[in-house]
C-alpha cells in the first residue's frame, strides 16, 4: 500500500495536512516537522517506556524525532507511511539499549509472583495483553530468550499494534519475513507457556 500525498501548502491548517505532506513541507520549512512531533510524541514515548522504562523514554524520545528530522529528506511515501517510519527510528534507539531491555526482562522473571506496588514496564503490559498473568515469569523468560529480530517483530505487533506491512517498513525487512518471525515466536512462547497460545490466551488448537 502506498501513501497518497496531498498537495502541501505553507498556509494549510495543520489538521488538514497529511503526515506525508508535513514531512515534505518540513524540507523547505523545518519548523513544520514539529507538527509530526506533536502527532506522535505520546505514542513513541509510550512505546519506548514499555520496551525500556519511563526514565529511558523521557531521555530517548527526543533522539527518535531528532534522527527522523535529520533524515526527513530520505523519507519516501511510496515505501510507506510516516508512523511506521518513526517506529523504525525508535527501533534503532532501542537497539542501542538492548542491555537495558534484557535487564528488565531478567528482573521481571526473577520477580514473577511478587505482590508489590512497583511500577512495571512493557513486560507486564505484554503479559496482560496476552492474557497470561499466571505465567508471567515463564513469558518473561521466553521473551528474553528471543532473538532481537523476533522480539522486535512481536513487540511492534503487540505493543505498537502495527500491521504486518507497517512492521516490515519499520524494520526494513520483507513482508513475508514478518509473518514467518511471528509464527516462530508463537511456537517458542507457546512451548514456554505450556501450550497456551501466547498471542490470544487459552489453549492453542
Amino acid at each position: 500500500m502506498t501513501a497518497k500525498m496531498t498537495a502541501p501548502g505553507l498556509d494549510d491548517p495543520p489538521e488538514t495536512v497529511s503526515d506525508e505532506a508535513l514531512v515534505e513541507l518540513s524540507r523547505r520549512t523545518p519548523e513544520r516537522f514539529g507538527e509530526i512531533y506533536d502527532r506522535y510524541v505520546s505514542e513513541i514515548h509510550a512505546y519506548l517506556g514499555r520496551r525500556l522504562d519511563r526514565q529511558a523514554a523521557d531521555d530517548l524520545t527526543a533522539e527518535v524525532f531528532l534522527a527522523a528530522f535529520r533524515k526527513r529528506e530520505t523519507f519516501d511515501p511510496q515505501r510507506g507511511a510516516v508512523r511506521p517510519w518513526l517506529y523504525g527510528f525508535a527501533g534503532n534507539v532501542i537497539a542501542l539499549h538492548r542491555r537495558a531491555e534484557t535487564r528488565r526482562l531478567a528482573a521481571l522473571q526473577r520477580s514473577a509472583g511478587a505482590d508489590d506496588d512497583r511500577e512495571h514496564g512493557h513486560e507486564d503490559r505484554v503479559i496482560a495483553r496476552m492474557d497470561a498473568v499466571s505465567t508471567q515469569g515463564r513469558l518473561a523468560a521466553g521473551l528474553r530468550a528471543l532473538s532481537d529480530g523476533d522480539r522486535d517483530v512481536l513487540l511492534l505487533s503487540a505493543l505498537a499494534e502495527l500491521s504486518h506491512e507497517e512492521v516490515a517498513q519499520a524494520l526494513d525487512i520483507p513482508y513475508g519475513t514478518v509473518g514467518s518471525r511471528l509464527s516462530r515466536v508463537r511456537r517458542k512462547l507457546r512451548a514456554a507457556l505450556g501450550g497456551v497460545n501466547p498471542l490470544f490466551g487459552g489453549p492453542d488448537g
